[in-house]
């Protein structure tokens, strides 16, 4: 080996474990936020949308509701920033959304609440909302298009596996961040400021991604996109016709939903509706949420990787078919005060688990079914879309259907119905399509 190929092989090897660093981080950025709404929602309900007339259950339905405004703007900032993402570049996109998330975040963190300004209050925090899903509309189709542009030939479902890793580790940093401050803070201080100090730790998260960004290298494959744009002497690229990448996305959407929604359901809403319904505590809550997410966290890596093997159909089936099988069986256990905290604590890793089985190979099966020219698009679209209406919405749906049938056994069927369809989407995907060469 020449001198000059060892240091092409050097580079290529920085390149790419940079790829995944700065990848992760914006992605944990957004879901260590998303979580912290979600394991607080309880007291951002009573902060900034109640007046003292409302039901603890109507100021949460309308906390879930800026929840979920926020997510029906992820497919606008998916649009927005996944244009800019193939015109200019992956880097300096990812660079903006991270910037904007960041901030807004913060923001969250200093808002005055209803008690302070009243109704402007709660049209703040949803202001704040919109903004924040407009940049997480941007980050996933990026974060992927790097990791899985980047990745060596064998390797994509493990590099894009990361994408969903590091979703689980922002939603585990967001429980330990706010199962610390319940552990330090009175429930009184918690409720009153202490809850800020989950938000405002956006500020130096934020910093550290930046910086790791900055030094991020543009993919090499849209640099040849790029070079084929602005020469007659490389090699054509075929341009993907809108109704093609429509129908794409729309699969995409199909092949997403199950895990959109089991993933909300049992990783984030948890809290709320052992706490709500089942008259849990708020630290027994927020331990079953951090056991739901390591359980969710330990098999995506290997889900991702095994992907490589044997392909994302037969993964991602196992992990939708587990789900309509275990979903109802797994919320009794919980349901079951006579069964102890080390079962009801099984339960919860275990609906975890098979959720990162889905999750694992997710990122990998979407990349190959866009071309380079509107990879970023079609990534962003089909998961912001599957996220508004199935993860954005869980919380809402549930919620209002409990409140209104007064069935606790709602969050199993919810995720039932979305994994059934999402495992006959999953089924048409080629069983050969983890090894062709991502298409130009």
């Amino acid at each position: 080996m020449t001198s000059a190929t060892a240091r092409n092989d050097v580079i290529s090897s920085t390149a790419r474990r940079r790829a995944i660093v700065a990848g992760s981080v914006g992605n944990f950025i957004e879901w260590y936020e998303f979580g912290i709404y979600g394991f607080l929602a309880t007291i951002l309900a009573a902060q900034f949308f109640s007046d003292g007339q409302q039901t603890g259950i109507e100021s949460l339905i309308a906390t879930y509701a800026s929840f979920a405004i926020a997510f029906f703007f992820r497919p606008v900032g998916a649009a927005l920033f996944g244009r800019i993402g193939d015109r200019i570049g992956r880097k300096p996109t990812l660079i903006l959304v991270l910037v904007m998330m960041s901030g807004a975040t913060a923001l969250i963190g200093i808002l005055p609440t209803y008690a302070s300004i009243g109704i402007a209050a709660p049209i703040l925090l949803t202001i704040v909302r919109i903004l924040q899903g407009l940049s997480a509309g941007g980050e996933f189709g990026g974060a992927v298009s790097v990791m899985t542009e980047f990745a060596p030939a064998g390797k994509r479902g493990f590099y894009g596996s990361w994408q969903s890793f590091t979703v689980a580790l922002g939603l585990l940093g967001g429980a330990g961040t706010v199962a610390l401050l319940a552990s330090l803070l009175s429930e009184a201080d918690l409720a009153a400021w202490g809850w800020r100090i989950a938000f405002l730790l956006a500020i130096p998260l934020g910093a550290v991604a930046l910086f790791l960004r900055l030094k991020l290298e543009e993919t090499p494959e849209f640099q040849k996109v790029a070079a084929a744009d602005t020469t007659t002497v490389a090699e054509p690229v075929v341009r993907a016709g809108a109704a093609e990448t429509a129908k794409a996305i729309l699969l995409g959407i199909g092949r997403l939903m199950g895990w959109s929604a089991a993933g909300y359901t049992f990783l984030v809403v948890m809290p709320s509706y052992l706490q709500s319904s089942l008259n849990a505590s708020f630290q027994e809550a927020l331990i079953s949420t951090v056991l739901a997410n390591a359980g969710f966290a330990a098999t995506i890596l290997p889900a991702g990787w095994l992907s490589d093997k044997i392909g994302r159909r037969w993964v991602m089936l196992t992990g939708t078919g587990l789900i309509v099988i275990l979903a109802l069986p797994l919320l009794n256990v919980l349901q079951n005060p006579d069964l102890g905290v080390g079962v009801h604590g099984l339960a919860v890793f275990v609906a975890g688990a098979v959720v990162g089985l889905i999750a694992g190979p997710g990122p990998a099966m979407l990349a190959e079914m866009f071309p380079t020219s509107v990879r970023y698009t079609g990534l962003g679209l089909s998961y912001s879309i599957s996220n508004a209406v199935f993860s954005g919405s869980a919380g809402l749906i549930i919620t209002s259907l409990i409140a209104s049938t007064g069935n606790v056994d709602v969050p199993a069927y919810y995720v039932m119905a979305t994994c059934l369809v999402s495992a006959i989407a999953i089924g048409t995907l080629r069983g050969n399509a983890h090894r062709a060469e991502l298409r130009k």
